[in-house]
């Protein structure tokens, strides 16, 4: 599941931010991609005040969120509906703007056990994350804290999976030329589990990614 619904109010660019281009494709596409790679299960992609759709391949299933105005937990609904309607006993649910979270990250949290399993990138808490269909329903409904509200709640729940690859997600036109320029000097077909390590930034956390960020993407 990838939440792709959100707004993008900080990217100043002339493009919805998962419509910016990164190494050569839509920004969004990097996420669906490395979703699709995995081969954990199907893939659904929720949308919203971007118009995804032309650019998903046919494999995806996408899901429309008209009130992604009203924060993530509407669009982590959309996606539990749906999750429950395919009969899935557990959902992994990443954001469309991380491009560097790789495939393999994919498959190590689809294979932890428990109720949660958060990704960590190097001590690192951030998304994706994995949800237990025995925690679907202490999802809240409002707002925008999503998931983070629950792990919060039961911290005994939540198992961290070390996994490959970056976390850093695009809020700015300036994350996004950071990103290219680091990928710039790397061969197109390196893949993002194989990216060198970069160092921390303190700007972008520890708040920001030591625990799921309360905005969509």
């Amino acid at each position: 599941m990838v939440l792709a619904a959100g707004g993008g109010s900080r990217f100043a660019g002339p493009t919805h931010k998962l419509l910016a281009p990164y190494r050569g494709r839509p920004l969004a596409l990097w996420a669906v991609d490395h979703a699709l790679e995995s081969a954990v299960g199907p893939v659904a992609v929720v949308t919203g005040a971007a118009d995804l759709r032309h650019l998903l391949p046919h494999q995806v299933t996408v899901l429309e969120n008209p009130n992604w105005l009203a924060g993530q937990a509407g669009s982590l609904q959309v996606a539990i509906g749906w999750a429950t309607c395919t009969g899935v006993d557990a959902v992994v649910v990443a954001l469309g703007d991380q491009p560097s979270v790789p495939a393999s990250a994919w498959q190590a949290l689809a294979a932890a056990q428990g109720p949660i399993a958060t990704a960590t990138f190097r001590g690192r808490r951030s998304p994706p994350v994995r949800l237990d269909r025995s925690v679907w329903p202490e999802l809240p409904t409002t707002g925008d804290a999503g998931a983070r509200a629950v792990m919060a709640r039961h911290p005994e729940w939540v198992t961290d999976v070390p996994c490959a690859g970056e976390p850093d997600d695009v809020d700015t036109e300036a994350d996004l030329r950071r990103l290219e320029h680091d990928a710039d000097e790397l061969p197109r077909d390196v893949p993002v589990d194989r990216l060198p390590e970069r160092d921390h930034d303190p700007r972008r956390a520890p708040g920001r990614t030591a625990e799921l960020r309360r905005r969509q993407t």
